[in-house]
């Protein structure tokens, strides 16, 4: 089996971190399915880690993991606390979302069968365990 670099790994932190900002603004500007408050919120934290592992793979930064691992996890608090009020978890008492606005958990939180939230929540682990990765490469 052969070991995973630390610019594979950021490699690949940065193609889901692009890929989940891509989608998010595929389902939003193209299919028009305006976010709820927490997909806005995690929309916050899944947009800079494209632009700053991008940036980190670009300069060949072998610390901009660090700030992965950090937005990553940041994120994925968002996206479990939403999971949770998916699932039903947490009381929908506490629910941030406006009554106005869409709910965050309604079926416009499901794409292909799967929720939103869930999707999240994969994204920003596998990003930030691929960004820890990409810090435990020693120099030789």
């Amino acid at each position: 089996m052969t070991r995973l670099t630390g610019e594979t790994a950021l490699g690949l932190a940065w193609i889901i971190a692009l890929t989940a900002s891509l989608a998010v603004l595929f389902i939003g500007e193209v299919l028009g399915q305006t976010p709820c408050v927490l997909c806005w919120f995690q929309r916050a934290f899944m947009f800079p880690l494209a632009i700053i592992l991008g940036l980190g793979l670009w300069w060949r930064d072998r610390r901009v993991g660090r700030y992965g691992i950090a937005l990553a996890i940041g994120g994925a608090a968002i996206a479990l606390w939403h999971l949770g009020l998916y699932i039903g978890l947490i009381p929908e008492s506490i629910q941030p979302c406006t009554a106005a606005g869409p709910s965050c958990t309604d079926d416009n939180q499901l794409v292909l069968g799967i929720p939103i939230p869930l999707m999240a929540l994969v994204a920003f682990t596998m990003i930030a365990l691929l960004s820890a990765l990409s810090l435990k490469e020693t120099e030789t």
